[in-house]
């Protein structure tokens, strides 16, 4: 059975939640803009963080899969705690 992915092919962001990674001057270790969550127009959400698959596929729990077509992301505790007001609550 062939795979269809739910990722639109030209995806439409409609915002940033949570404030920018560089407000008030302040530096991203990456310094590209990173880390950022997403809301797209859909209604589903994209994440701008550190891959972190490689050495992470071997330590999920046993219940967790992780597909060829999908990345484990790191993103700072901060930038998800600072987003929750802007997440939909449904």
């Amino acid at each position: 059975m062939h795979h269809i992915s739910p990722v639109p092919a030209v995806p439409v962001f409609l915002r940033r939640l949570g404030p920018d990674p560089h407000e008030n001057g302040a530096r991203t270790s990456a310094g590209n803009g990173c880390p950022d969550i997403l809301e797209l127009a859909d209604g589903n959400f994209a994440v701008i963080g550190i891959d972190m698959t490689a050495q992470s596929l071997d330590r999920l729990p046993p219940t967790v899969g992780c597909g060829p077509d999908e990345r484990i992301v790191w993103v700072p505790r901060a930038t998800l705690i600072k987003a929750r007001p802007d997440i939909p609550r449904g």
